[in-house]
C-alpha cells in the first residue's frame, strides 16, 4: 500500500494537492507535540479492536510493538516528519502501515475527527496536572518569602495612596488566596475533560459494534469510583472546544494575577519604595546606565498575561461562528492551547523561583508604615469605642488630620489639647493607638491583618501545601 492511499483525499481525487495547499493545510509542524497522546490512544484503540473481535491477538500485537517502535523513534528525534502527510495522526498511521501489515485496520471504527478530540483531551489533562504541581510551587514560595520577615510592616495601599499598615505577610497570603482560586478553577476543569469522546467517529459514530467504555477504562477516562467515562453525543464530541477555552480562561485569570503580582514586585523594588531586593541572577542591567538593575523578570511576566489573554480570546473568536460539527477552522485551535500553557507554566516557575530568591529589607517597610496618618481609621474606631457615632468620629478625625497637616507636623505630634479641641472624649490612651505593631495585635478578626491571624493563616497554608497530593 502506498502512503498516499491512506491520505484523507483517498480515492475520491484524481490530482495530487498542490503544494501550496498543502503547506497552507498542514499541522504537523506544530500538532506533532501530540505525538505521545496520539499512540497512546491509538494502542487503546487496537486492544479494544482486538476485544471486540475486529483484530487478531497477532495484529494487535504486531500494531502496538509498531506504535511503540515509532514513538521510541520519535522520543529520540529519529522520526522523520512528512507535511504531506498533514497532521500527527497521518504521519503515525502511514508509518505504521508502512512496517506492520495489519497497520490498515487500526482506523477501524474511528476518525480523525474523534482522534484528535481524543488527544487533546489527552494533551490538555496532563497539561492540568502540571499547571496544579506550578501553583503549588508558586503559593510555597509565597509563604516562603513572608515567613523570612515576619517583622515585615508595610503601607496597604488603595488607590496607589498610602491606607493603613499590614503586614507584608499578609499582603503575600492575598496572592496565595488568588492563586488558591486559580487551583481550583483548574481542578474542577479536570471533570469536564475527561470524557472520553472516542468512538464518535467523524459525526455519527459506527455501526461496528465497538465497546467505548472500555477504550474509556484504559485511557484513564474514569470517576472516582473507576467507571469510565464517556461523551454522550457524538456530534457534540467531535466538535466540543470547551475543555480547551475552559483551559484557556482558568490560565488568563492565572495570568492576571500574576500580573497583579508582578506589578507589586516592579513597585517594590524601586528606590521609591525599596521594600525588597531581587537577586542579581534574577535581573538585568542596563547597555547605557550602570547602574541600572532592572525587575525584567517580574516585567515580562506581567506582559505575558496579554498573549495569554489574547490566547483566549482567539478561541473564542474562532469557536463562535462555527456549525456543528466538526469545521477545519479547528485546526487553529491547537497554537493557542499549546501557547497558552507553555506561557503559562513557564511564567508560574519562573515567578516562584525569582520570589525565592528574593529579600525583603524590614527597615524600608517599616520606615513606610510609620506615618501615623495610616493609622487615622484606628482614631476613628477609638471614638466609636466612646460612644460616639461612626459619622462623627470620622468628620472629627478629618479634622485632625487637617490640623497636623496645617502645622505641618505628623498626627503623633499633636498635643492631647489638640485632640480635645476636635472631640473631648479624647484621651491621654489615644497616643497608644498611634503605634502601628499596636495596630496590629488589634486585628485579630478572621480574615484581617492581626498578627496572631497573619501567624494562624501562615500555619494553616504552609500544612494545607505540605499535605496536599497534587
Amino acid at each position: 500500500m502506498n502512503k498516499s492511499d491512506i491520505v484523507s483525499r483517498s480515492g475520491r481525487f484524481k490530482e495530487e494537492m498542490d503544494k501550496d495547499v498543502t503547506a497552507f493545510t498542514e499541522s504537523v509542524s506544530f500538532d506533532k507535540r501530540l505525538w505521545r497522546q496520539d499512540i497512546r490512544g491509538s494502542i487503546a484503540h487496537a486492544a479494544m479492536l482486538k476485544q471486540v473481535g475486529l483484530l487478531s491477538h497477532d495484529e494487535c500485537n504486531a500494531i502496538i510493538g509498531g506504535l511503540e517502535q515509532i514513538g521510541k523513534e520519535i522520543e529520540s528525534g529519529e522520526f522523520e516528519w512528512k507535511t504531506a502527510l498533514e497532521d500527527v495522526h497521518m504521519n503515525i498511521e502511514a508509518e505504521l502501515t508502512r512496517r506492520v501489515h495489519a497497520g490498515a485496520k487500526l482506523h477501524t471504527a474511528r476518525s480523525r475527527n474523534d482522534q484528535i478530540a481524543l488527544d487533546l483531551r489527552l494533551w490538555v489533562r496532563d497539561e492540568i496536572r502540571t499547571t496544579l504541581l506550578n501553583l503549588r510551587r508558586l503559593q510555597s514560595a509565597l509563604i516562603e518569602l513572608a515567613e523570612t520577615r515576619p517583622d515585615a510592616i508595610i503601607p496597604g495601599y488603595t488607590h496607589l495612596q498610602r491606607a493603613q499598615p499590614v503586614w507584608l505577610a499578609h499582603h503575600l497570603l492575598a496572592y496565595v488566596e488568588m492563586f488558591e482560586r486559580d487551583y481550583q478553577r483548574f481542578r474542577e476543569s479536570m471533570e469536564r475533560v475527561n470524557n472520553c469522546p472516542l468512538g464518535s467517529g467523524a459525526i455519527a459514530g459506527t455501526t461496528l459494534k465497538i465497546d467505548r467504555y472500555q477504550t474509556a477504562a484504559l485511557l484513564g477516562f474514569v470517576d472516582e469510583e473507576g467507571h469510565p467515562k464517556i461523551t454522550q453525543n457524538s456530534m457534540d464530541a467531535v466538535s466540543d472546544r470547551d475543555f480547551i477555552i475552559e483551559f484557556c480562561s482558568n490560565a488568563a485569570i492565572t495570568a492576571v494575577h500574576i500580573s497583579r503580582l508582578a506589578e507589586d514586585i516592579i513597585l517594590w523594588s524601586t528606590a521609591e519604595f525599596g521594600f525588597i531586593r531581587i537577586s542579581d541572577a534574577f535581573t538585568t542591567g542596563s547597555s547605557l546606565m550602570p547602574q541600572k538593575k532592572n525587575p525584567d523578570i517580574a516585567e515580562l511576566s506581567r506582559g505575558k498575561s496579554a498573549r495569554v489573554i489574547g490566547n483566549l480570546v482567539s478561541m473564542l473568536t474562532l469557536i463562535k461562528g462555527l456549525p456543528m460539527t466538526y469545521n477545519r477552522d479547528l485546526q487553529e485551535d491547537k497554537e493557542r492551547l499549546f501557547d497558552t500553557a507553555d506561557t503559562i507554566n513557564a511564567t508560574l516557575n519562573i515567578t516562584a523561583q525569582m520570589l525565592r530568591h528574593t529579600d525583603v529589607i524590614s527597615e524600608k517597610c517599616r520606615a513606610a508604615a510609620s506615618d501615623p496618618a495610616l493609622l487615622a481609621t484606628d482614631i476613628v474606631d477609638y471614638m466609636v469605642r466612646k460612644g460616639l457615632p461612626f459619622r462623627n468620629a470620622h468628620h472629627a478625625v478629618g479634622a485632625l488630620v487637617d490640623a497636623a497637616e496645617s502645622k505641618n507636623i505628623p498626627l503623633n505630634q499633636l498635643s492631647l489639647e489638640d485632640f480635645k479641641s476636635v472631640a473631648p472624649e479624647f484621651e491621654q490612651d489615644i497616643f497608644d493607638c498611634l503605634n502601628p505593631e499596636s495596630a496590629m495585635n488589634n486585628r485579630n478578626i478572621p480574615g484581617c491583618p492581626g498578627t496572631d491571624e497573619v501567624k494562624k493563616q501562615l500555619k494553616h497554608w504552609r500544612r494545607a501545601l505540605e499535605s496536599d497530593q497534587t
